[in-house]
């Protein structure tokens, strides 16, 4: 894709910008035990990727089980604590986003908490600025195109002309629903020892790329 035709690039931030992703499972299961339930990192990445917390009691209601009142807020506390002392910034970003000239954002189905802390953290807050938008912001969040269309509108981009960069199969679907162009990033740690490429090709993904390096080659 010529990058002279695009209004807007937009980036989820987990698995996308920052490695977070087997973190925040990781959590997730840790916390989930704490309360009785047992679930798997790998189960979590399969049910959860992409998905906002939101989804995880949804989850759990439609197997009859309800979560304590304060899991969220529990599992909110864990994961910026762990966050804080852990997370990284996927390689290569920084120097991609420092040389991009598109217009360019942050679309993530995390709240708006865990996001700034990842860009802070990461040092990669200078690049977004306030440009942050999250589920938080629509009533649907990943895989409804909500999220994409809101951040679209509030960048004053059309959707046709807007690159999505996406780690997962709800927010590769999101994108599409936007009518926008998505690419896959599986560069992240939890696509080790699994074929990125296959499963966000068969989400729909426009293209496929492992590191930041490649973001314009092939486009």
């Amino acid at each position: 894709m010529d990058p002279g035709k695009l209004d807007l690039v937009i980036f989820d931030c987990d698995g996308v910008l920052v490695d977070s992703e087997l973190l925040s499972c990781q959590c997730l299961s840790e916390v989930l035990a704490e309360f009785g339930f047992e679930l798997g990192v790998e189960q979590a990445l399969d049910l959860f990727l992409g998905r906002s917390a939101g989804a995880i009691g949804q989850y759990y209601r439609e197997r009859g089980h309800i979560l304590p009142d304060d899991f969220l807020l529990r599992l909110k506390a864990r994961v910026l604590e762990t966050f804080a002392g852990a997370l990284q910034p996927i390689p290569g970003v920084g120097a991609m986003v420092s040389e991009l000239k598109t217009p360019h954002c942050v679309a993530s189905s995390s709240d708006i908490d865990r996001v700034s802390l990842s860009l802070s953290v990461t040092g990669l807050s200078s690049h977004f600025e306030d440009r942050l938008y999250t589920a938080q912001m629509v009533k649907h969040g990943k895989p409804a195109p909500d999220l994409f269309l809101y951040a679209a509108e509030k960048m004053r981009a059309a959707p046709a002309r807007t690159l999505v960069i996406e780690d997962s199969v709800s927010g590769v679907q999101a994108a599409k629903a936007a009518g926008m162009t998505v690419w896959g990033f599986v560069g992240g740690s939890h696509y080790r020892g699994r074929d990125g490429q296959a499963i966000l090709s068969g989400a729909g993904a426009d293209r496929v790329f492992t590191r930041m390096s490649d973001f314009w080659e092939d486009a």
